[in-house]
């Protein structure tokens, strides 16, 4: 099937692919399904992008790789909602709210979105009971340090 991009323009995936936001977004409520697309030529970002309306899409990036000791546990209604069953199913990204100059853009760690790569149901979680920012610095990791 093709897809409508703001951000990567058409581009052709497999329905598999397919990431179902059984709520939305916050703020997207009405956008129930996704893809998560590689940026041809970076390892570190990709795109969250609806398949219904080109301009609602979000560059991510794996949260892992900015900061140290990033953990959080999921309420019970998550993984229940998300069918979860191993930790080794799940893969998690954050969105990247991209600045000018790049560099000082930053990442939500507050509000991480969490896929289950065998059902493709997905959902950003809001972790209320935590620490992490909402805008947290990709500037040390894009300069090659650690987060």
């Amino acid at each position: 099937m093709k897809v409508q991009s703001a951000i990567l323009g058409e581009i052709e995936v497999n329905e598999s692919e397919l990431l179902i936001f059984e709520n939305g977004l916050p703020g997207f409520e009405n956008e129930k399904k996704f893809i998560l697309q590689a940026v041809e030529g970076n390892e570190v970002f990709q795109v969250l992008q609806s398949t219904e309306a080109k301009e609602v899409g979000f560059v991510t990036a794996n949260p892992y790789l900015f900061t140290k000791d990033y953990n959080f546990e999921l309420d019970e209604a998550t993984v229940d909602m998300l069918q979860i069953e191993s930790v080794e199913d799940v893969i998690v990204v954050a969105i990247v709210t991209v600045k000018k100059p790049f560099q000082t853009s930053t990442i939500n760690l507050k509000a991480p979105v969490v896929i289950n790569t065998k059902n493709r149901k997905a959902k950003q979680c809001i972790l209320e009971k935590s620490d992490y920012p909402i805008r947290h610095s990709i500037e040390s990791k894009i300069n090659g340090q650690e987060g």
